[in-house]
C-alpha cells in the first residue's frame, strides 16, 4: 500500500448534510477499496484565488489515506461523477505505508 493525499473543493452552496453525505461516501469508496483512512482535515469555507465554476468561494477537506494502486482510479472516477465537488487532486506521499506503532 502506499500513502496518499486528497484536496477536495466542494461548491459553497452545498449544505452541511449534503457536503457530509458526500465525505462519507468518499470514505465508504475506499475503505471497499481496502484502503486505510489516516486523517481528515476539514479546511472550512475559503475564498478562491480565482472563480471556479463562477464561484469564488468554496469548501476545502482533505483526506489522508493509505491505499493500494488500484484503489485511487475508483476513488477519482467517483468524485469526477459526483455533484458538488468543483475540483480535487490526489498526491501520492509515499511509496510505502508503514504504521505507526505506539509503544515501540
Amino acid at each position: 500500500m502506499r500513502k496518499y493525499e486528497a484536496l477536495l473543493l466542494l461548491s459553497p452552496e452545498l449544505a452541511t448534510d449534503n457536503r457530509q453525505e458526500i465525505l462519507e461516501n468518499l470514505k465508504g469508496v475506499l475503505e471497499r477499496q481496502d484502503a486505510l483512512m489516516l486523517a481528515v482535515d476539514e479546511w472550512g469555507m475559503k475564498e478562491l484565488a480565482y472563480p471556479v465554476q463562477k464561484k469564488t468561494r468554496g469548501h476545502y477537506t482533505r483526506f489522508e489515506f493509505a491505499a493500494p494502486a488500484t484503489a485511487i482510479a475508483e476513488f477519482e472516477r467517483i468524485v469526477r461523477i459526483t455533484d458538488g465537488i468543483m475540483k480535487f487532486i490526489t498526491v501520492k506521499i509515499a511509496d510505502k505505508y508503514v504504521p505507526v506503532v505506539e509503544g515501540a
